[in-house]
Formats: structure tokens, C-alpha cells, sequence
């Protein structure tokens, strides 16, 4: 969500909010299954792989590790880590990334949108496709479990964001008083 001319966005850092996503990191058990899935199915560039060394203070050892970035438009990227010790992939890997809470949602246009259904469809992998009314959503679970949701704005976007920006704090309000009726008029029925 983006601000629109005449709205405010608030921070309390006098510089200004964080400017973009830079990653998003993940572990993950096998580098190569995981580039075959962002890469070679999902058309997310490789653009970086970095391989160090650092000291992990909970196994009081040195741990070596593999991490690679795949980028976004906007200069963001997932990354994920692959662990040389079984055991710190272990301690690293998510516990419970099943309940599809967690997950990393991209904004893509509608082209990319299709033509990414058209390819999860081919590969026959398990997906859903949500119409949230702000939003459509095609969710799918990478081979190590990160839940990706692919998200296309509708025409009425702008009006959406502003009326949900106006009412924010008010609606957040509302809900930690125990009023747990959904706000959301724009989602099918």
C-alpha cells in the first residue's frame, strides 16, 4: 500500500519509514531444489550467492553456510540460507510454516500473474487463488515450506488504499475492544 498525494504516512523515525523490503531470508535444506522452484519455475533471477563462515554462539562453533538472493523489481530480493551443519539447519528452519500465516506475499502485474498460474498449473503443484476484493492472491508453498502469495491489485486500488489509510488506527481500535466484525466491503461474497 502507497501513500496517495494528501495523505500522511506516519513514522516516528525523523528520517523517514524503512524505503523498501531489501530481503526476505529463509532456510532452506537443498539450494538446488529451491533455484530449480524460484528460478526455473517462478522466473525469480539468481542474483547473488554468498558463501561464509561465522561463529554461531548458541553451538559455540564456527558454521558454514550458503546464501543466495533472488531479485524483484524493485531491487528487493528472497533470500535463503543453507547450513553445512545439519544441526544449525535445524535450529534454523522454521517450525511451523504450514499454518499460512507466515508467508511472503509479491505484488506482480496481471500478465505475471497468469502467466505464474499457468506454471504452477503445468507443474501441477498444490496453489489456491483467493479474491480478497483489495487484492487477488495465488498462494503456493515452496519445497522447504515458505508460503508465497503472488498478489494483483484491481482498477480501484487507489480508492481502497485510502479509504483502509483514513480509518487505520480507528478500525485497529475497534477490533483490540472486542468488535471482530470484518470491514472488508470490497471482498466477493
Amino acid at each position: 500500500m502507497r501513500d496517495e498525494p494528501g495523505t500522511e504516512t506516519r513514522s516516528n523515525l525523523r528520517a523517514g519509514p524503512p524505503l523498501r523490503l531489501h530481503h526476505h531470508a529463509f532456510a532452506v535444506k537443498d539450494q538446488e531444489v529451491n533455484r530449480k522452484f524460484f528460478e526455473d519455475l517462478l522466473g525469480m533471477p539468481l542474483i547473488a550467492t554468498w558463501c561464509e563462515r561465522v561463529f554461531n554462539k548458541e553451538l559455540g562453533r564456527e558454521a558454514d553456510y550458503c546464501h543466495t538472493f533472488y531479485g524483484l523489481a524493485d531491487g528487493s530480493a528472497l533470500a535463503f540460507f543453507q547450513f553445512a551443519d545439519a544441526e544449525v539447519y535445524e535450529r534454523s528452519k522454521p517450525t511451523h510454516p504450514e499454518s499460512g500465516t507466515w508467508h511472503v506475499a509479491l505484488k506482480v502485474s496481471r500478465a505475471s500473474f497468469d502467466e505464474i498460474r499457468q506454471r504452477v498449473e503445468a507443474a501441477k503443484l498444490t496453489h489456491r487463488i483467493t479474491d480478497h476484493g483489495y487484492c487477488l492472491s495465488l498462494y503456493l508453498t515452496s519445497p522447504d515450506g515458505l508460503r508465497i502469495e503472488f498478489t494483483v491489485d484491481p482498477p480501484n486500488v487507489e480508492a481502497i488504499n485510502a479509504k483502509r489509510r483514513g480509518d487505520a488506527r480507528a478500525e485497529l481500535a475497534r477490533w483490540l475492544k472486542g468488535d471482530h466484525r470484518p470491514n472488508n466491503e470490497d471482498r466477493p461474497h
